[in-house]
């Protein structure tokens, strides 16, 4: 017959699923994380990036920039100047469509 699988860790050995947003992003950490996670996971360390560019936008641009593929996203924490021009693009992207909020301060 076969045998019962094997019972699974108790709670506390247990690593978190989801790496904290202190920790550096590496490839075998998205690779272990579904593809939500892993959205999750770059948005995490995205958001304050795009905050101390933009704080009044950052949720609506981190949400934008999201919608690119992931591995433009590592380069994007990688490189600050990459990231600055995306932020920059989005802001030109608000502005096209009337989405920048009210009393919104655009830096």
């Amino acid at each position: 017959g076969r045998g019962a699988p094997p019972p699974p860790p108790p709670a506390a050995d247990a690593p978190p699923a989801v790496p904290s947003a202190d920790q550096p992003l590496n490839a075998a950490m998205l690779a272990a994380a579904t593809p939500e996670q892993q959205k999750t996971m770059i948005g995490e360390r995205l958001f304050p990036r795009v905050s101390a560019l933009q704080p009044d936008l950052a949720g609506k641009i981190t949400g934008m920039l999201l919608e690119m593929d992931n591995a433009e996203l590592l380069m994007l924490l990688e490189e600050d100047g990459a990231l600055q021009s995306k932020v920059t693009e989005a802001i030109d992207v608000l502005k096209q469509h009337n989405a920048i909020p009210e009393g919104a301060t655009v830096n």
